[in-house]
Parts: C-alpha cells; structure tokens; sequence
C-alpha cells in the first residue's frame, strides 16, 4: 500500500478551475462518503487556494486513476477539463508536501496561519466519517506537528503579510483612505472575520455582518462590534457598504450581476469594491463589467501577495529542514508499521510452539498433583 495524493492548488490552476473542483463545507461530508468507494482509507484537504485528495491505494497508476474519477463523478466534470491542471504525488512525494502545506511554505501567503487549522479540520472530518484509518491518520498527525514545529522555531508565520492586509491593500487601491469606511462581511467564516479585522485597523469603523443563518451573524458581530443583518436584507447591506468581504461555503454565486447593477444605481456613483476570498467564488465574474464594481477574487490576491513575500523567505530553508526531519520521523513510523505483521506473526508461531511443548511434556509426565 501507498500513500498518493492527487489535486490542484493557486499554483496550478486558476479560480474558475478550482471553484468546479471545491468541496465547500456543507459538500464534504458526502464528497467523504463518496471516497469511501475509490480508496481504502481517504482524507480530503479543500481550501480557497487547493483541493487535494489524500489516499492510501494499492497502486500508485490505478490509484491515481481512481481518485481522478472520484473527483470527476462527484463534481460531475468531464476529467478532460481539469487533468491539465492536477499533480500527482506518491508516497514520500506526498507526505513532504503535505508537510509543507502545513507549514504554510505552499501558501498564497508564504507561512500563514488558517492553512494549519484547515489541515487539522481536514483530519477531524475524514475521522469523523470514517474514511481516515490508521495510515492517513498518523500521516496528519505528523502534518499538524511539524505546522506547529515551523511556527515555533523559525520566523517563518510572524511577517505582516496575510490575506487581510492585501485586502487592505487592494481596497485603497480604489478607495484611497479608509478611516470611516463601511464593511460587509457576507458569511460568518473566519476568513472573512481576519480579513475584516485587517481592514479596522486600516480606519475601517463600521462592520454589518449578513450570513445565511441569522445566528451565526449575530454572534460574529456581536464578536467584533458590528450588526448583524438578515439574509433579506442583504441588498441594504450592500447599498451601504464600501467593501463588501465574501467568504461564504457556497456551490453557486450568491452576488449576482441583477443585485448588484440595482444597488449601484442608488448609490449616486460611490464605488463599491468585492474581496471575495471565497471558492467557490461568492460574486459572479459578471458583476466585474458593472460600472461602479470592483471585484477581487482569489488570484487578484494572489498576484499581490507574489510581490510581498520576500519578508519570510529566508526563513524557507530553515522550515525545509525541519521538514525533513519530520519526513524522516515519518518513515521510521512507516517502517514500524510494515514490519509489525512479521513481528506479531513471530510472536504467534513461538506462542504455538510454546504450547505444543508443553502439552507434549505434560504428557510424558503423566499424573502430576497440582503441587
């Protein structure tokens, strides 16, 4: 058996891409279930810059084969549309990328946070509907310790650079100052909540938080000292608004051209500028030929935080060697577990042997009293 992990990531395919291959946090479960069919154990890792399947398989060919179709039967894509785009990893290949991506060295932004969480979240779901045996298990497990590790001993996670502070970066852009501003946060993920709190300390005073479940909103602006808006009322939320932060779990856009053109026609020419740092996206692509719309997604960050990584890059190194040295702790686990059969079958046969022996001799001794 092998590890393999097949997926695509910002570094590998474009927002349009990796939105049709996302599994958003209500699709989950059911991708999990579905992966039950394709791979003996399976964990799925899905962010707004990656999706990966991590499996244990017989063969790493037939194996990757598999998984490529799980992706296309459960997203209902033709495998042609997106195998361009996929890597495919094997083995150790797969356990120092995974790795990696814990320690935030695969990141958009270079050693961020939220990527360590998510890799925990993905162990915790795979655990939760049965898909994580003992192998995938122990490989997260070592994942979450060397994410901590690389945070700890080096500088690798304490630079500025986040994705709130590109936002903030991307809103003056258009906005110039934004001491006053009004923020939107549509959906209660923590993202959206990071990302808003960039953009307060940048003069951004007032927050309204709208989410599909009205509690959820509540909470998170009580939480952080905005208002909380019904689902209905999300156009009023919008027309007041300066920037509108989208991080919603959503299959489909939810800020549509329609809306958002009727909006704008009330806001007398005060421009409205989207981070949807969601994917699947939040806004619909076509909201970015409205007058009036700026619309960031994903890859527009992206390109912001390419120039800005310098800051943490001598830290790279130092983090690889911690790496490695997890990727080896790893293989002496893996070792121990290949070897354990051969061991407990050995224990078996002497146990046997041992028995036999003795019956033997309890037989040539005839009738011994119990003294």
């Amino acid at each position: 058996m092998i590890i393999l992990t097949v997926g695509l990531s910002h570094k590998t395919a474009p927002v349009e891409v990796r939105e049709r291959l996302a599994f958003p946090s209500e699709a989950l479960s059911s991708g999990l279930a579905a992966l039950k069919a394709y791979v003996a154990e399976g964990v799925i890792l899905s962010t707004c810059n990656r999706t990966e399947v991590y499996g244990l398989v017989g063969h790493a060919s037939t194996g990757a084969a598999s998984i490529r179709r799980f992706l296309a039967d459960f997203h209902r894509v033709p495998q042609a549309e997106f195998e361009p785009y996929l890597y495919t990893l094997e083995h150790l290949a797969a356990v120092r990328h995974l790795f990696a991506v814990a320690s935030g060295l695969d990141s958009m932004v270079l050693g961020e946070h939220q990527i360590l969480g998510q890799v925990r979240q993905a162990l915790d779901a795979a655990r939760t509907d049965g898909t994580a045996g003992p192998v995938l298990d122990g490989l997260f497990r070592h994942a979450v310790h060397t994410g901590k590790r690389a945070r700890a001993e080096t500088e690798i996670g304490r630079s500025p650079i986040s994705v709130g502070s590109v936002a903030v970066a991307l809103a003056r852009q258009v906005l110039g100052s934004l001491a006053g501003r009004t923020v939107l946060v549509v959906g209660a993920g923590k993202m959206g909540e990071v990302t808003f709190r960039a953009l307060r300390e940048a003069g951004a005073d007032r927050l309204l938080v709208v989410n599909r479940t009205f509690s959820r909103a509540a909470a998170l602006a009580a939480q952080l000292g905005g208002r909380a808006l019904a689902w209905r009322n999300l156009s009023a939320g919008l027309e007041a608004a300066d920037i509108v932060v989208t991080s919603a779990g959503s299959t489909r856009p939810l800020i549509r051209p329609r809306l958002v053109s009727s909006v704008l026609s009330r806001r007398s020419g005060r421009p409205l500028v989207f981070v949807d740092i969601a994917v699947p996206r939040n806004v619909d692509p076509a909201v970015r030929g409205l007058s009036g719309a700026v619309v960031y997604d994903i890859d527009d960050l992206e390109a912001l935080c390419a120039a800005n990584r310098r800051g943490r890059e001598q830290e790279v190194g130092r983090v690889e060697a911690i790496i490695a040295e997890e990727v080896e702790s790893f293989t002496e686990w893996w070792r121990g577990r290949q070897v354990l059969p051969t061991i407990l079958a050995l224990r078996r046969r002497a146990e046997a042997i041992r028995e036999a022996e003795l019956r033997r001799a309890f037989r040539r001794l005839g009738g011994l009293s119990e003294a």
